[in-house]
């Protein structure tokens, strides 16, 4: 039995979530995934899958062989690509991992035209505001925005944003309006959980280092629509990408202050996994995004 369609049977039950669903995908019975990992874990001597009736789940042995298998696929289809047709059709399985706000205001409508582009291509777009380990669960890329803490990661700045200091008329009618960042202190706060204190609320001053300003923080969430929405209601003030609240500003849910002390505008990276050759596909998506996200990223109220 052929070790490469075995080993992409493995690869294809754990990221479709099942045999049934990675029969489907490869185009075959699950009959016959079933038979290919059990052929692979009895040459390798070691069960890579825990079954039960409903699930299964990768072993630990199963777990650093999933990782190194996805990669060696990956190498060996971009070996393949390399010497074939660069014009070829695109064909084959991509995994996203973007912040869900930024997902939803703007990569769902680009990644469909992408798709629409490419037939061959099927894409899982993950939304979620955790940081994703790209290797352990097998992602292609991931899009990331402001400072990058995993260093070993391959990165490609595709667009910039700008975080907004705003607050309700109701909330600044009642609280006043703080005209510099050191007025902040006697104001409350809300704040975007994945991130320091220190690194949002910082200020640029017209010289010197960044002031770093922190307010009573009252709410705390680790999505940038729920801070926003918080903030419509007179809660407090937040410091979130401008992106969020364009549409707030413009119908006057929401007012900008500071605006003198914004920061240089925050970088939006796509980012891919260390140690793999990157394919066709990847770099396609990857430069698709960069075309349509620089510009579209920082516009509006936020200059």
């Amino acid at each position: 039995m052929d070790k490469c369609a075995n080993i992409e049977a493995l690869v294809s039950v754990v990221d479709a979530g099942g045999f049934g669903k990675a029969a489907e995908r490869l185009g075959i019975a699950k009959s016959v995934v079933s038979r290919r990992v059990g052929a692979l874990e009895a040459a390798l001597g070691v069960q890579l899958l825990q079954r039960t009736t409903r699930t299964q789940s990768l072993t630990t042995p199963g777990r650093q062989f999933y990782e190194q298998a996805v990669r060696i696929l990956g190498d060996l289809e971009e070996a393949e690509q390399s010497v074939a047709d660069a014009s070829a059709d695109l064909r084959g399985r991509l995994k996203l991992a973007a912040p869900l706000s930024f997902g939803l205001h703007h990569l769902t409508t680009v990644v469909s035209e992408f798709m629409l582009r490419h037939p061959g291509i099927e894409l899982t777009l993950d939304l979620n505001d955790r940081e994703v380990n790209l290797v352990e669960e097998g992602f292609d890329m991931a899009v990331r925005i402001g400072m990058l803490e995993d260093s070993t990661l391959l990165a490609r700045r595709i667009g910039d944003v700008r975080l907004m200091t705003c607050a309700s008329p109701a909330y600044l009618g009642e609280h006043g309006t703080p005209e510099t960042p050191r007025a902040l202190e006697t104001h409350i706060g809300l704040h975007y959980a994945n991130a320091p204190l220190r690194q949002v609320w910082q200020f640029a001053p017209g010289r010197g280092e960044p002031e770093v300003v922190i307010p009573r923080i009252r709410l705390q969430s680790n999505n940038g629509d729920a801070l926003a929405a918080a903030a419509a209601t007179g809660l407090g003030i937040i410091n979130i990408p401008e992106f969020i609240v364009r549409d707030m500003i413009a119908n006057g849910q929401l007012v900008p202050i500071l605006t003198e002390f914004r920061r240089p505008p925050l970088g939006v990276y796509a980012v891919f996994p260390p140690g793999r050759l990157m394919t066709r596909r990847t770099r396609a998506l990857s430069d698709h995004l960069a075309g349509h996200l620089r510009g579209e990223t920082d516009r509006g109220t936020a200059g």
